[in-house]
Protein backbone atom coordinates (compact mmCIF):
# COMPACT_ATOMS: atom_id res chain seq x y z
CA UNK A 1 0.00 0.00 0.00
CA UNK A 2 1.26 3.46 -0.91
CA UNK A 3 0.25 6.50 1.09
CA UNK A 4 0.96 9.89 -0.44
CA UNK A 5 1.20 12.66 2.14
CA UNK A 6 0.94 16.16 0.68
CA UNK A 7 1.57 19.33 2.65
CA UNK A 8 2.76 22.89 2.25
CA UNK A 9 4.01 25.81 4.31
CA UNK A 10 6.04 24.30 7.21
CA UNK A 11 4.84 20.73 6.73
CA UNK A 12 3.43 20.39 10.24
CA UNK A 13 0.35 18.39 9.25
CA UNK A 14 2.27 16.08 6.91
CA UNK A 15 5.07 15.60 9.42
CA UNK A 16 2.57 14.65 12.12
CA UNK A 17 0.81 12.15 9.86
CA UNK A 18 4.11 10.50 8.88
CA UNK A 19 5.33 10.37 12.49
CA UNK A 20 2.14 8.69 13.68
CA UNK A 21 2.09 6.21 10.81
CA UNK A 22 5.64 5.20 11.68
CA UNK A 23 4.79 4.99 15.39
CA UNK A 24 1.91 2.64 14.48
CA UNK A 25 4.33 0.37 12.57
CA UNK A 26 2.63 1.04 9.25
CA UNK A 27 4.33 -1.33 6.82
CA UNK A 28 3.33 0.37 3.58
CA UNK A 29 5.24 2.95 1.60
CA UNK A 30 4.93 6.59 2.63
CA UNK A 31 5.75 9.14 -0.06
CA UNK A 32 5.99 12.79 1.01
CA UNK A 33 5.37 15.57 -1.47
CA UNK A 34 5.67 19.13 -0.30
CA UNK A 35 4.66 22.27 -2.09
CA UNK A 36 7.99 23.66 -0.90
CA UNK A 37 11.29 22.23 0.31
CA UNK A 38 10.61 23.04 3.97
CA UNK A 39 7.45 20.92 3.99
CA UNK A 40 9.14 18.08 2.12
CA UNK A 41 12.14 18.08 4.47
CA UNK A 42 9.88 17.98 7.54
CA UNK A 43 8.05 14.91 6.24
CA UNK A 44 11.24 13.11 5.23
CA UNK A 45 12.75 13.81 8.65
CA UNK A 46 9.59 12.32 10.20
CA UNK A 47 10.24 9.02 8.40
CA UNK A 48 8.76 9.14 4.91
CA UNK A 49 10.29 6.58 2.57
CA UNK A 50 10.87 9.15 -0.17
CA UNK A 51 10.04 12.73 -0.91
CA UNK A 52 9.81 15.28 -3.66
CA UNK A 53 8.73 18.87 -4.04
CA UNK A 54 6.39 20.61 -6.43
CA UNK A 55 3.55 20.32 -8.85
CA UNK A 56 4.68 17.42 -11.03
CA UNK A 57 5.48 15.08 -8.11
CA UNK A 58 1.95 15.67 -6.79
CA UNK A 59 0.46 14.80 -10.19
CA UNK A 60 2.62 11.72 -10.77
CA UNK A 61 2.25 10.25 -7.28
CA UNK A 62 -1.46 11.02 -6.90
CA UNK A 63 -2.08 8.74 -9.87
CA UNK A 64 -0.22 5.87 -8.15
CA UNK A 65 -1.33 6.26 -4.53
CA UNK A 66 -3.77 4.07 -2.66
CA UNK A 67 -4.37 6.78 -0.05
CA UNK A 68 -3.72 10.53 -0.22
CA UNK A 69 -3.47 12.36 3.08
CA UNK A 70 -3.02 16.01 3.98
CA UNK A 71 -4.86 19.19 4.86
CA UNK A 72 -8.25 19.63 3.21
CA UNK A 73 -6.84 22.49 1.16
CA UNK A 74 -5.01 20.06 -1.14
CA UNK A 75 -8.35 19.70 -2.94
CA UNK A 76 -8.75 23.43 -3.58
CA UNK A 77 -6.76 25.37 -6.17
CA UNK A 78 -4.82 28.30 -4.75
CA UNK A 79 -5.29 27.23 -1.12
CA UNK A 80 -2.52 27.03 1.49
CA UNK A 81 -1.72 30.67 0.77
CA UNK A 82 -1.54 29.92 -2.94
CA UNK A 83 0.80 26.93 -2.69
CA UNK A 84 -1.71 24.45 -4.15
CA UNK A 85 -1.78 25.04 -7.88
CA UNK A 86 -4.84 24.19 -9.98
CA UNK A 87 -2.91 21.23 -11.45
CA UNK A 88 -2.17 19.88 -7.96
CA UNK A 89 -5.80 20.19 -6.83
CA UNK A 90 -7.00 18.51 -10.01
CA UNK A 91 -4.52 15.63 -9.62
CA UNK A 92 -5.65 15.00 -6.05
CA UNK A 93 -9.36 15.27 -6.77
CA UNK A 94 -9.20 13.05 -9.88
CA UNK A 95 -7.08 10.38 -8.21
CA UNK A 96 -8.75 7.04 -7.53
CA UNK A 97 -7.01 7.03 -4.14
CA UNK A 98 -8.96 7.29 -0.91
CA UNK A 99 -8.51 10.80 0.47
CA UNK A 100 -7.92 11.29 4.19
CA UNK A 101 -8.15 15.03 4.76
CA UNK A 102 -7.45 17.08 7.85
CA UNK A 103 -10.00 19.91 8.17
CA UNK A 104 -8.35 23.29 8.65
CA UNK A 105 -10.23 26.55 8.92
CA UNK A 106 -7.23 28.39 7.50
CA UNK A 107 -8.04 26.97 4.06
CA UNK A 108 -11.36 28.84 4.03
CA UNK A 109 -13.22 25.55 3.72
CA UNK A 110 -15.83 24.55 6.27
CA UNK A 111 -17.13 21.01 6.28
CA UNK A 112 -20.53 20.79 7.96
CA UNK A 113 -20.75 17.99 10.48
CA UNK A 114 -17.16 18.21 11.59
CA UNK A 115 -16.24 19.46 14.99
CA UNK A 116 -13.36 21.62 16.09
CA UNK A 117 -10.87 19.25 17.73
CA UNK A 118 -7.39 19.79 19.05
CA UNK A 119 -4.74 19.32 16.35
CA UNK A 120 -3.38 16.11 17.92
CA UNK A 121 -6.83 14.48 17.96
CA UNK A 122 -7.50 15.45 14.35
CA UNK A 123 -4.19 13.91 13.23
CA UNK A 124 -4.86 10.76 15.29
CA UNK A 125 -8.24 10.34 13.55
CA UNK A 126 -6.62 10.80 10.14
CA UNK A 127 -3.94 8.21 10.88
CA UNK A 128 -6.57 5.80 12.19
CA UNK A 129 -8.48 6.17 8.89
CA UNK A 130 -5.31 5.44 6.90
CA UNK A 131 -4.52 2.36 8.98
CA UNK A 132 -8.10 1.07 8.55
CA UNK A 133 -7.76 1.49 4.79
CA UNK A 134 -4.57 -0.60 4.92
CA UNK A 135 -6.37 -3.54 6.54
Amino acid sequence: MMVLVIDGQGGRIGRSIVEQLRAADFSGTVIAVGTNTTATAAMIKAGADAGATGENPVAVNAAKADVIAGPIGILAANSLLGEITPKMALAVSESEARKVLVPMNRCHIFVAGTQELPFSETIALAVQAILQQAE
